[in-house]
């Protein structure tokens, strides 16, 4: 689904993002992990579009969508989610889920004067889906409740409503366990399953939390430093020594084309 080569952004000459690739498969849930810094967020803006790379592509089933704006991406069916909830807070739920779909009638001046059957039309179309995506993320009991008054979880779930109300093709999820209980995590998870196997969505997170990692992802890619250290199952990238060592060891150390240690100030 997405094939990102030698990515690289900058800023003020510090590369958060140092020449990684990877792939996200078609289908797949993939796991994004690694320290603190190690550049997973800006990879994900840069993706998403919210950053323009400096250096590399990034190609959508072939396509080169490297530096398109969001709301470009948004039309292509690539999706993120924030580790901070973006929700409307003064809208109730089914009315943040109502907001998504672009191109709305109402929206135009002209339409809502001289078509106003059309519009009420189209918004009972748009109601009922919502109401559907409540439906399916068991969230009825507070569908008619302000989103700002929602938990952390609530609001994560509302999130993935949010990209249900579109035609999603690959999502991202940065942290979407970060601040919610247990249990509400469990039942994101079940949804995230669900849009997975029933639905056909393509996700990738980034993610803390290896249990839930390990539940989740068919694959897992590790990156350090900007750059992908490794990747393979959940099980195989916590036994590899690398990875233990980028997390407790420092971070991923530079090498010459020799082997030997470079940068060797930064890295005391």
């Amino acid at each position: 689904m997405i094939r990102v080569e030698n990515l690289v952004k900058t800023f003020g000459g510090v590369r958060a993002v140092d020449g990684a690739s990877l792939e996200i498969a078609t289908g797949r849930i993939t796991g994004l992990i690694g320290p603190n810094g190690a550049g997973k967020t800006t990879l994900f803006n840069c993706i998403a579009g919210h950053y323009a790379p400096d250096g590399g592509r990034i190609l959508l089933e072939g396509e080169d969508i490297s530096g398109l704006a969001p709301h470009v991406l948004f039309g292509k069916g690539v999706l993120r989610t924030f580790q901070i909830a973006h929700e409307f807070h003064s809208l109730t739920v089914r009315e943040n889920l109502m907001a998504v779909p672009g191109g709305q009638d109402g929206e135009g001046l002209l339409s809502a004067w001289f078509r106003p059957g059309a519009v009420r039309a189209q918004e009972r179309a748009i109601r009922e889906k919502a109401d559907e995506v409540i439906e399916f993320l068991e969230i009825s009991h507070v569908a008619d409740e302000r989103a700002g008054n929602l938990s952390g979880g609530q609001k994560k779930l509302l999130e993935l409503g949010r990209c249900m109300m579109t035609d999603a093709r690959v999502v991202f999820l940065d942290e979407v366990g970060a601040g919610v209980n247990r249990t509400l995590l469990n039942t994101i998870g079940d949804a995230i399953h669900r849009l997975n196997k029933e639905r056909g969505y393509t996700f990738c997170m980034i993610e803390h939390d290896m249990r839930f990692i390990s539940r989740m992802c068919d694959h897992v890619i590790v990156m350090a430093e900007g750059q992908v250290l490794c990747e393979g199952t959940a099980e195989a990238v916590q036994n590899d020594e690398r990875v233990i060592e980028a997390y407790l060891g420092g971070g991923l150390r530079k090498r010459t084309p020799r082997g030997e240690s470079a940068g060797q100030e930064g890295d005391a």
